[in-house]
Order: C-alpha cells, then structure tokens, then sequence
C-alpha cells in the first residue's frame, strides 16, 4: 500500500467518465472520478524526469534555435504581421461589412503571404523541429502505452466483475 507521502494528486482538465458499477458497504472496489486519481509520487518524479530529459534531446533543441531566429528575423515578423492584420480585416469583411468577394481577395494575399514565408528556409526548419517533437512526443507515448498495455492486457480486457461482497 502507497502512503500519502509517497502520492501526488494530479488533476486533469478534460472529462472521463465514472467508474460504473455502485459500491456497497464493504466492498473493496473504491468509487472514484479519473480526473481525481492519486498519481504516486515516484512515477510523478520519473515522469518529470523524462520531460527534462526530452527537453535536453537535440529535437528540442533545434526548435529552439529556429524559435530564437525566427523571432529575430525582420522578414518573417513582418510578415507574421501582415498575416495577422488580414486575418482581422477577414473578421470585419465577413461579420461587419458581408462582403464575400473581399474576404476571397484577402485570403488569397494571406496565402500569398504564407508562401512567401514558407520560401524562407528558417521557416521550414521550424516547422520540421515541430514535427520531429511530435513524433518523438508521440513515440514516448506510444512506448509507454505498448509496455503497460503488454503487461495488463488493456487493450483486449473485458470488464471486471463486481466482488461478490458488493452485492
């Protein structure tokens, strides 16, 4: 049994559902909300751990170089701006104005735009960084779902039978 020292209380922001039998007096089976599971302390540790591993991979670490010369580079901020200002002019034309040829015409100067930005090759280095993370991300993930689905049968488990004292 896990003591509270040993345990962490990890909330999570999206929905699951109720485990979904009653419970009885005497029944083994606590009743629990999976956004309020107690994640022990150590997997918590282990967990942050392979994060800041991840963190130190040379995947990040190219996102981040392209991220920082991205962000100093004239060109692409100038035209990052020019894209947000037709988006907004896009906004005005479709709620404000209802004019349907003008929001065309603009989407058609952001994808202009957009071109012009994907021909420069700091943009495509970025966009290649973020899908290497991704993968990586999704690969860890992947491995980690594999090993505990092999060792517990998740995938093909049916659902557990209620305790006979729970009757």
């Amino acid at each position: 049994m896990v003591n509270e020292q040993q345990q962490a209380s990890v909330k999570h922001d999206h929905d699951h559902h109720d485990h979904d039998h009653e419970h009885g007096k005497g029944c083994g089976v606590p009743k629990f909300h999976t956004k309020d599971i107690i994640v022990r302390a150590d997997i918590m540790a282990k967990t942050k751990e392979l994060a800041d591993m991840l963190f130190t991979s040379e995947e990040v670490q190219q996102y981040q170089r392209a991220e920082k010369q991205i962000q100093g580079n004239d060109r692409v901020q100038g035209l990052i701006a020019q894209m947000k200002k037709k988006q907004k002019e896009i906004v005005a034309f479709e709620t404000t104005f209802k004019n349907a040829d003008m929001v065309t015409k603009i989407e058609k100067e952001i994808e202009e735009l957009q071109d012009q930005l994907d021909e420069i090759p700091i943009i495509s280095e970025f966009q290649q960084s973020q899908a290497d993370i991704n993968y990586l991300l999704q690969t860890v993930v992947a491995v980690i779902r594999d090993t505990v689905a092999d060792k517990i049968n998740v995938e093909d488990a049916s659902p557990a039978e209620d305790p006979e004292e729970c009757m």
